[in-house]
């Protein structure tokens, strides 16, 4: 496991620093100037991520085409996993979800799963028609139905208080969300190697997204679930035992997690949001082991079903990732598990360092710098192939294994679908990232009006100060209910959400020179046609014409798991 960190180590700091090198390579011509030494240096701060992002991806794709079975080589206590001993708890966190689509999944995964090693429990903290959802949820022959009137702790706190009140008689929980899915096959996998390894804590299966018949989301996973697949390899094969938690579509061993996964609130009395990757970091310390199991098959989720909660999702992750800052400090941990926290912090932190080597950029441009080296052209293609390295390898598993192909409908149909994803990213990256930028810089601020609030006097100056909290974050977010349900987005919700997007884009077009509009196009035609690319995702007109067309087709979907 040394040398396999050291070879990661390795290749990450000379990717990043090739990539640097490109980059300062196409502005040396005319020596560098202040922007260009801005521009430089913020390029800098985000090759870590980029490079790591390649590393995983190399790796994850040298294992996946150099072994007969990876995942079997990565965790050989899978070729002993036996049928299932100990009981298990199927635990799934509902807060007003429609439970017409949560149940159908789960039934067939009850129907496959011998009724005397596992049990359905539906943990609610929902706060509207709970006699509906407990009739629901029971409908559902032997489940078991527990309602927290107070979600104290969100998600984080209603597992444990399952583990405290309700796991008496059972060894392991399967913890899923109210959009997971998973096959008994995959359920009996996961139980039979976590018998076959006392020391697992916590095994975290890949997952991909469910069968979508809306557009935003059938293109997203379509490259996710590619891109994972390599990632995931790459990544369990130099984190060994010390692997992610994702917080859903994982067996969790219940004695460990009851013991050392319980959370406190961060010192600014704020409750952890981000509560997966801590508590696999708190068993790492402990001494458990969190692996990653890189099979797809039989492990599904929901997607966003539009950009508006992509977004909203993006910032839920951004302010709880956020929070790792707190807890770096923290004695007790792993240096792997510093890392875990570290990795999950880069993945939002370059967002504004992207946005700062686009404006400073284009001021340098627009003050005369030169924007005709052939050097830049290469440079920037070099860090958009090794940002997405995860995804284009493993879009290349796909093509270089006809078996996998088939499972697409054949190689013609795969090519079709990933290059309409490559499109849809294209356009999808720059708004993304506009997005985290605009949250994670006025982040301190919201943070500053929360306290304040928190310190107000009594009467209308503390009622006004706790609203303001509740506008701030991410001490502030909820575990809010979330919209699952398929649907358009008209062109005045998109224009009120997407307007700085808009606005900043059209801004770098207008101080570039019509020379530089080349150059600055990948990022800031994304921006500029923010507000149409929303609309046409969701538009049911273009998910219909994807859906009868096959585009972007799952093998799940081919295989008769229909798309709604």
């Amino acid at each position: 496991m040394i040398f396999r960190r050291f070879l990661l180590f390795t290749l990450v700091i000379a990717i990043a620093a090739g990539l640097v090198w490109l980059v300062a390579r196409a502005m040396a011509p005319g020596g560098l100037g202040v922007w260009e030494w801005l521009a430089l240096l913020a390029f800098a701060g985000t090759a870590p991520w980029t490079a790591l992002c390649a590393a995983n991806a190399v790796l994850g794709f040298s294992l996946l085409m150099a072994t007969r079975d990876a995942p079997a080589h990565l965790l050989p206590a899978l070729r002993q996993a036996g049928p299932p001993q100990a009981r298990t708890a199927i635990i799934v966190c509902i807060r007003q979800e429609p439970m017409a689509a949560v149940l159908p999944p789960l039934a067939r995964l009850m129907a496959g799963l011998p009724a005397a090693h596992f049990t359905l429990w539906f943990l609610s903290d929902s706060t509207v028609d709970i006699a509906a959802e407990r009739a629901a949820a029971l409908s559902i022959a032997g489940a078991r139905y527990r309602h927290r009137p107070v979600n104290t702790g969100f998600k984080a706190g209603n597992v444990m208080d399952f583990c405290d009140h309700h796991a008496d008689g059972h060894d392991f929980m399967l913890c899923l969300d109210a959009d997971s899915e998973m096959s008994a096959a995959a359920v009996l996998r996961l139980v039979g190697l976590m018998q076959a390894d006392p020391r697992i804590a916590i095994v975290q299966q890949l997952i991909v997204g469910r069968p979508a018949g809306a557009a935003f989301p059938r293109l997203f996973q379509f490259g996710m679930r590619a891109g994972m697949r390599s990632w995931a390899t790459g990544q369990a094969w130099w984190q060994g035992d010390e692997g992610p938690y994702w917080g859903h579509n994982a067996l969790i061993r219940i004695a460990p997690f009851r013991e050392h996964a319980r959370l406190e609130a961060l010192p600014d009395g704020s409750p952890i949001l981000s509560h997966d990757q801590v508590e696999a970091v708190r068993l790492h310390a402990a001494g458990w082991k969190v692996v990653a199991l890189p099979i797809e098959a039989g492990s599904m989720e929901g997607n966003p079903p539009a950009l508006p909660e992509f977004m909203a999702r993006d910032l839920r992750w951004g302010a709880g990732n956020m929070q790792y800052f707190s807890l770096l400090r923290l004695p007790g941990m792993t240096w792997m598990g510093r890392w875990q926290l570290v990795q999950a912090i880069l993945l939002f932190a370059g967002a504004p360092l992207w946005v700062a080597v686009l404006v400073f950029s284009a001021l340098n441009a627009a003050l005369g710098g030169a924007t005709d080296n052939p050097a830049l052209a290469l440079a920037m293609f070099a860090t958009w192939a090794a940002l997405h390295a995860p995804k284009l390898l493993g879009y290349a598993q796909v093509m270089l294994r006809p078996g996998l192909a088939a499972a697409y409908g054949g190689r013609a149909a795969f090519t079709r679908g990933a290059a309409l994803e490559i499109l849809f990213t294209t356009l999808l990256d720059p708004v993304s990232v506009f997005n985290k930028a605009i949250f994670l810089v006025v982040l301190p601020f919201r943070r500053l009006r929360a306290r304040a609030g928190q310190g107000a006097g009594q009467g209308a100056g503390q009622r006004a100060g706790q609203r303001a909290g509740q506008r701030a974050g991410p001490q502030a977010v909820q575990w809010a209910v979330q919209n699952r349900a398929d649907r358009g987005v008209g062109w005045g919700d998109a224009a009120r959400l997407l307007w700085p997007h808009t606005l900043f884009g059209l801004v770098m077009f207008a101080v570039l020179p019509v020379s530089a509009w080349m150059w600055a196009a990948p990022w800031a035609a994304g921006l500029v046609l923010a507000v149409p690319f929303c609309v046409a995702t969701a538009s049911p007109a273009v998910s219909a014409w994807l859906r009868g067309r096959g585009v972007a087709a799952t093998p799940e979907e081919i295989d008769g798991h229909q798309a709604g």
